[in-house]
């Protein structure tokens, strides 16, 4: 086995030590459990602050993002369903011929901190990965288990009517992730060895010192590093294994007060072999898993929908029904069921959260809105495709009271047997009812999900820890050896514990990086403007 190899598996087993050292009364999962409670929750409160109107609390964070991403969706000229055909041929290829004719349009150069920026002309780098890759990698830290748990832990506490919301936040939510995409490709900073360092920490600091806000900038830099850390600890790392932990324990009915640690342990094994080899190991990795596991998925899903055909109009109309008028038992009516779609959706495809640009912008590309365009593909994948048809077999499994709508209890629902079941494992029961043994095949979705995402979330993760102390080898390893640390205690936290401190720290990155889309936006404008600008002439020439 290779040193590297070695020094991975030793690390993550070493943590077995101390974990153990400190269940002696208790289960080394619910000691571990009952420690991260008070952090989740402490998370939580600060994180969703809501303000009262019209009678109804509303996450002031919820807000911020739903107004931002219906003003860039305007202001851009409806992009999200304009250019979406545009978006499909940059991934295909169709104009990687502009990347190598410099003669078609110049590009712009200019200066910050007297280092150019656009160093993709001048310094012959363009990027370390191409636009299929960076949306493979991009697409795999936000189509995770989200879209199979929160799907479900959404309409148990919303009902149906909370699937509308989810679809249109994400169509919405396209816009916003476009130019996020596009600035962390402008700001981005390439070493002399073609390493990329991009992402919202680079375009604040960058970004909002070109506007003369230069401290102001810094600081925003700082904050939404720090958070992005944490976002990569705990929804882009715990709650994945949390998830995946919770339904091989349960599918296999695998006993013990540990099992969830040693699930955890595996993983952290596996993922700690491929995150060493950085960025170009994890897009070819993901480039591989991410169409496998989202083809899998969506075949089976469609299958299952599909052979239950009688009950899809059934499972619509309620859908659109309840999106305006869901039933009692649903706390804050109207208002509660938007929240919980939109709330989801914001986990789901991390539209305004800015960590997708981390990725995006490693792309091989001199145009910056080539892959703010690409980008916007993410949340109509993530949101509008996988989330809607898990969300319609969920609605459809209940359509004879499986479960009750609105009584969630510790993110679990209240089934008609009387148990509580919740998030992937209330997907795993729709999944069985309509073909019985597919549970098994979610178990293999599960865990290619949850592997794929926890490795980008590594390298945001890591990104976020570089700006923030450095680029050295032992700086990197500390990251690592900790992101690890996680990916073991996810398996062994209560569901509900992890939900709030995801939501939290994914939650919390749209402060910093919605006040820089704000500042920043007329900038996406100009790179659009030149990237289309570029096309033409492509065009017209041939």
């Amino acid at each position: 086995m290779n040193s590297k190899y070695r020094k991975i598996v030793l690390m993550t087993s070493v943590l077995l030590f101390p974990l153990r050292s400190i269940a002696q009364e208790k289960g080394l999962d619910q000691t571990i459990n009952d420690a991260f409670i008070p952090i989740a929750l402490w998370s939580e409160d600060l994180i969703l602050t809501s303000i009262t109107i019209f009678g109804f609390n509303i996450p002031l964070i919820l807000i911020i993002l739903v107004l931002g991403a219906i003003f860039f969706t305007v202001y851009f000229g409806f992009i999200n369903i304009k250019h979406f055909s545009t978006a499909i041929q940059v991934v295909r290829g169709k104009y990687d011929s502009l990347e190598k004719d410099e003669k078609k349009l110049p590009s712009t150069v200019y200066e910050v901190d007297g280092d150019i920026v656009d160093t993709i002309k001048n310094e012959g780098h363009q990027g370390e990965v191409n636009h299929f890759q960076a949306l493979a990698t991009a697409v795999s830290g936000t189509v995770g288990l989200g879209n199979i748990a929160l799907v479900a832990v959404a309409i148990s506490i919303g009902g149906p009517g909370a699937t509308f919301w989810m679809i249109f936040a994400g169509l919405i939510g396209m816009s916003t992730k476009f130019v996020e995409c596009t600035l962390g490709v402008k700001y981005r900073d390439i070493d002399k060895h073609g390493n990329v360092y991009g992402g919202p920490m680079y375009y604040l600091s960058r970004g909002l010192k070109e506007q003369g806000f230069k401290k102001f900038g810094k600081a925003l830099g700082i904050l939404f590093a720090i958070l992005c850390v944490g976002a990569s600890f705990g929804g882009g790392n715990a709650f994945q294994t949390n998830q995946a932990a919770a339904q091989i324990v349960t599918q296999f009915n695998i006993q013990g007060d540990a099992s969830g640690t040693i699930v955890g342990i595996i993983f952290a094994i596996l993922v700690g072999i491929v995150i060493i080899g950085g960025i170009k190991r994890i897009a070819k990795v993901t480039e591989k898993i991410v169409p496998f596991m989202a083809g899998v998925y969506v075949i089976a899903i469609l299958f299952i929908i599909f052979s239950n055909f009688s009950f899809i109009d059934d499972a619509i109309a309620l859908i659109f029904k309840e999106a305006f008028s869901p039933r009692a038992t649903i706390a804050g009516g109207g208002i509660g069921v938007m929240i919980q779609g939109f709330r989801r959706a914001a986990f789901s495809n991390e539209a305004g959260a800015g960590s997708a640009a981390i990725a995006h912008s490693a792309v091989n590309t001199k145009y910056a809105a080539s892959e703010g365009l690409v980008g916007l593909l993410e949340p109509f994948i993530d949101t509008v495709v996988i989330c809607s048809l898990t969300a319609i077999t969920i609605v459809m499994f209940n359509i004879d009271g499986a479960f009750n709508y609105g009584d969630v209890v510790n993110g679990k629902a209240l089934m008609a047997d009387g148990s509580r079941v919740g998030g992937v494992n209330l997907t795993s029961l729709a999944f069985e009812k309509a073909i019985p043994g597919s549970s098994y095949l979610l178990v293999v979705a599960v865990t290619l999900f949850a592997f794929s995402t926890i490795l980008s979330w590594s390298y945001y993760g890591l990104q976020a820890w570089k700006f923030l102390f450095g680029r050295a080898r032992l700086t990197d390893l500390i990251f690592k050896i900790i992101f690890l640390v996680f990916t073991i205690l996810g398996a062994a936290i209560s569901m509900d514990a992890v939900i709030k401190f995801s939501d939290a720290m994914i939650l919390a990155l749209v402060f910093p990086n919605m006040i820089g889309l704000f500042i920043l936006f007329p900038k996406a404008k100009e790179e659009l403007n030149r990237y289309l600008q570029a096309i033409k002439t492509t065009t017209k020439f041939k």
